[in-house]
């Protein structure tokens, strides 16, 4: 049996897949920190202090600092995965959310981040991906875009395991 050292610190992500009209919107992500030269949503990073709390704050401070979008042009914006990962001395928490995108709101979109593209949910499992990123968009091809559940998902070796976050009372 493999025993990882305990990680020393957290870290917390979020990111959003903007779907219209069955396609998905992708960046290229070049020139990250922490993610670089893969396929992720189309806008994301990391958690502000002040957001620790609020995943949606995050991803809705950076699809406005990175794709200039506000919340108004998106229809069923939604958390629908949390995967955590100890990798490189730190558990990494990504929170993923998928929305629509309104008719007419992709106009313009540019990204200071990377290339911006659009793709059709047969080409996205061939696209070089973060493992939680890669995770995340194989159980949402295979499951999660046919419901609206909350899933979470932890990532052990080269695949993540998944459950519906149901609420209890």
């Amino acid at each position: 049996m493999t025993h990882s050292p305990t990680p020393d610190r957290l870290r917390h992500m979020t990111a959003v897949y903007l779907c219209q009209k069955g396609r998905i919107l992708l960046l290229y992500r070049q020139g990250g920190r922490v993610v670089n030269n893969v396929w992720v949503g189309s806008a994301g990073g990391h958690f502000e202090p002040e957001e620790l709390n609020d995943p949606k704050a995050c991803v809705l401070r950076e699809l406005k600092e990175e794709l200039g979008l506000t919340e108004d042009r998106l229809e069923e914006l939604r958390l629908r995965y949390i995967v955590l990962r100890n990798t490189k001395g730190e558990v990494r928490q990504n929170y993923f959310f998928f929305a629509q995108l309104q008719e007419g709101a992709e106009q313009g979109l540019t990204s200071d981040e990377g290339q911006l593209r659009w793709f059709s949910p047969e080409e996205l499992p061939q696209l070089p991906m973060p493992l939680s990123a890669r995770q995340a968009i194989d159980h949402w091809l295979a499951v999660g875009r046919h419901d609206t559940l909350l899933y979470g998902g932890v990532t052990h070796e080269d695949k993540a395991t998944f459950v519906a976050m149901t609420e209890k009372e």
